[in-house]
């Protein structure tokens, strides 16, 4: 018989989820039967899978020990360097501006130096994170970008505030804008695209176009021109929907790749010039909150913005960054 006090970490997910993070070594199947069988008990009484779970509840397992072993600890993330472009940082959350060429979650071509492996092992060495002290919790990102794209990734340190930034992320209320440097000039200075896209799975790749297919999901997205020098033109990016390679493909629809873009551009003459990686960075983000922001409301207003981006700098070297 074992018991586990639920702690605020642990708190408001489900209680199959937090039985299959905590017990790894238990089959889903046997986790289910055990719930149905009251041997796993939540608060003395019978539970339901789907119950959310409160801080400060007590399980109660009535299972062999065998099974509530979890597996041996392996803190892979130990292996990753501790590279971090710190734009902000407190008790909550990490803003971290991401380099290009880094990959912000483990994925087949890359498992240990990742972008939340470089986090959690800073954490750790903080002593602001130990896998020991959790039951299910792990330090995660709120949003993501592409490897090749660099700027603001969001990481949240505890539960609650993971919980309120994505609800905050898929509500829009965080404003994210990008700095892009493309090919020719947009035909207007400024303005709103809209367009359908649909994504080939198979091929990583998406196209957009001016009518509604079954499959496309309308995006939307603002632009201004900055600057424009030997052909190429810095321009900003508000995202209005977020779709898959949304920049990308939906500037080189109106004929303005952006530098450096080997999928959605033609960029032969880019890499002879040294331009491997495409010239994007999400560099500002604003909280701008219209509903209550919890623990998190302090953040409502604030906005953070990367100083120093390689292609601007590279490209248009006497811009200033607001």
């Amino acid at each position: 018989m074992k018991k586990i006090v639920i702690t605020k970490n642990d708190s408001n997910q489900r209680l199959d989820k937090f039985i299959s993070k905590s017990f790894d070594n238990m089959p889903k199947s046997l986790m289910y039967k055990y719930i149905r069988k009251k041997r796993i008990k939540l608060n003395d009484k019978k539970a339901d899978i789907s119950t959310i779970l409160n801080e400060g509840d007590v399980l109660t397992l009535y299972i062999n020990d065998e099974l509530l072993e979890p597996s041996k600890p392996k803190y892979d993330f130990l292996s990753a360097p501790i590279r971090l472009d710190i734009v902000y940082e407190d008790d909550n959350i990490m803003l971290i501006n991401k380099p290009e060429g880094l990959i912000v979650h483990p994925d087949d071509s890359e498992y240990r130096d990742t972008l939340i492996m470089r986090i959690q092992h800073y954490l750790y060495d903080k002593g602001e994170y130990n896998p020991d002290n959790e039951q299910s919790f792990k330090p995660s990102l709120v949003n993501r970008i592409d490897r090749n794209t660099s700027g603001i990734v969001i990481a949240a340190k505890n539960a609650t505030a993971l919980r309120i930034l994505n609800k905050k992320l898929k509500d829009r209320e965080i404003d994210k804008y990008y700095l892009c440097i493309v090919h020719n000039k947009p035909k207007k200075q400024s303005g709103t695209l809209t367009g359908y896209l649909s994504k080939n799975e198979d091929k990583n790749i998406v196209k957009v176009s001016n009518k509604q297919d079954d499959d496309a999901k309308t995006i939307k997205t603002y632009y201004e021109t900055l600057a424009t020098k030997n052909n190429l033109s810095l321009v900003k990016i508000k995202l209005l929907t977020g779709r898959t390679h949304q920049i990308r493909a939906h500037m080189a629809s109106i004929g303005c790749p952006l530098l450096g873009d080997g999928k959605y551009g033609i960029n032969k003459n880019d890499r002879k010039k040294g331009f491997t990686h495409q010239a994007l960075c999400s560099y500002k983000l604003k909280f701008a909150f219209t509903t209550d922001g919890g623990e998190l409301d302090y953040l409502n207003s604030q906005e953070f913005t990367v100083k120093r981006i390689w292609f601007v700098e590279e490209l248009f070297g006497d811009f200033i960054i607001d």
